[in-house]
Protein backbone atom coordinates (compact mmCIF):
# COMPACT_ATOMS: atom_id res chain seq x y z
CA UNK A 1 0.00 0.00 0.00
CA UNK A 2 1.34 3.48 -0.87
CA UNK A 3 3.44 5.12 2.20
CA UNK A 4 3.73 2.05 4.30
CA UNK A 5 -0.23 2.18 5.27
CA UNK A 6 -2.42 -0.62 5.36
CA UNK A 7 -5.45 -1.50 3.09
CA UNK A 8 -7.67 -0.32 5.67
CA UNK A 9 -5.52 3.35 6.31
CA UNK A 10 -5.63 3.13 9.87
CA UNK A 11 -2.09 1.72 10.76
CA UNK A 12 1.49 2.11 8.79
CA UNK A 13 3.20 -1.22 8.39
CA UNK A 14 6.39 0.01 6.96
CA UNK A 15 9.93 -0.97 8.37
CA UNK A 16 10.47 2.64 9.12
CA UNK A 17 7.65 3.14 11.15
CA UNK A 18 7.85 -0.31 13.22
CA UNK A 19 11.21 -0.74 13.79
CA UNK A 20 12.88 2.87 13.96
CA UNK A 21 9.72 5.35 14.88
CA UNK A 22 8.22 3.06 18.06
CA UNK A 23 9.84 3.12 20.79
CA UNK A 24 8.95 -0.74 21.59
CA UNK A 25 9.35 -2.07 18.17
CA UNK A 26 12.48 -0.40 17.81
CA UNK A 27 14.14 -2.08 21.23
CA UNK A 28 12.90 -5.50 20.36
CA UNK A 29 14.62 -5.42 16.51
CA UNK A 30 17.41 -4.25 17.72
CA UNK A 31 17.70 -6.78 20.14
CA UNK A 32 16.68 -9.36 17.55
CA UNK A 33 19.45 -8.43 15.92
CA UNK A 34 21.87 -8.43 18.55
CA UNK A 35 21.00 -11.79 19.63
CA UNK A 36 21.19 -13.71 16.21
CA UNK A 37 24.72 -14.64 15.46
CA UNK A 38 24.59 -13.47 11.57
CA UNK A 39 22.99 -10.35 12.85
CA UNK A 40 24.83 -8.94 15.41
CA UNK A 41 27.02 -6.85 13.33
CA UNK A 42 24.22 -5.14 11.95
CA UNK A 43 22.79 -4.58 15.63
CA UNK A 44 25.97 -2.92 16.52
CA UNK A 45 26.52 -1.29 13.49
CA UNK A 46 22.88 0.53 14.15
CA UNK A 47 23.60 1.88 17.28
CA UNK A 48 27.10 2.82 16.60
CA UNK A 49 25.46 4.97 13.75
CA UNK A 50 22.91 6.07 16.61
CA UNK A 51 25.95 7.34 18.61
CA UNK A 52 27.67 8.49 15.94
CA UNK A 53 24.61 11.06 15.21
CA UNK A 54 24.60 12.50 18.60
CA UNK A 55 28.65 13.30 18.20
CA UNK A 56 29.95 16.82 18.51
CA UNK A 57 30.88 18.00 14.97
CA UNK A 58 34.61 17.89 16.22
CA UNK A 59 34.55 14.41 17.43
CA UNK A 60 32.48 13.01 13.81
CA UNK A 61 35.74 12.32 11.57
CA UNK A 62 37.63 10.48 14.48
CA UNK A 63 34.13 8.54 14.76
CA UNK A 64 33.65 8.17 11.00
CA UNK A 65 37.02 6.71 11.32
CA UNK A 66 37.03 3.92 13.61
CA UNK A 67 33.26 3.02 11.91
CA UNK A 68 34.98 2.67 8.42
CA UNK A 69 37.45 -0.04 10.29
CA UNK A 70 35.18 -1.45 12.25
CA UNK A 71 32.14 -2.40 9.67
CA UNK A 72 33.18 -1.03 6.19
CA UNK A 73 36.45 -2.78 5.98
CA UNK A 74 37.32 -6.04 5.03
CA UNK A 75 38.73 -8.03 8.21
CA UNK A 76 37.13 -5.44 10.61
CA UNK A 77 36.53 -6.50 13.61
CA UNK A 78 32.24 -6.52 12.68
CA UNK A 79 32.71 -6.22 8.60
CA UNK A 80 29.22 -5.53 7.76
CA UNK A 81 29.98 -7.79 4.05
CA UNK A 82 26.43 -7.66 3.32
CA UNK A 83 26.47 -3.58 2.55
CA UNK A 84 26.80 -1.91 -1.15
CA UNK A 85 29.73 -0.57 -2.48
CA UNK A 86 27.56 2.49 -2.60
CA UNK A 87 26.54 2.22 1.44
CA UNK A 88 30.04 1.91 2.42
CA UNK A 89 32.00 4.84 -0.14
CA UNK A 90 33.42 7.96 1.47
CA UNK A 91 31.21 10.62 0.93
CA UNK A 92 31.91 13.28 -1.55
CA UNK A 93 31.58 17.01 -1.31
Amino acid sequence: APGGRSQGGDQDTSFWWQCVEQPIGKLLFRRFLEGTPEFSAAGALWAQLEAFEQCEDVERAEAAKKLQGRFFTAGGAEHCGFLSSAATAAPTG
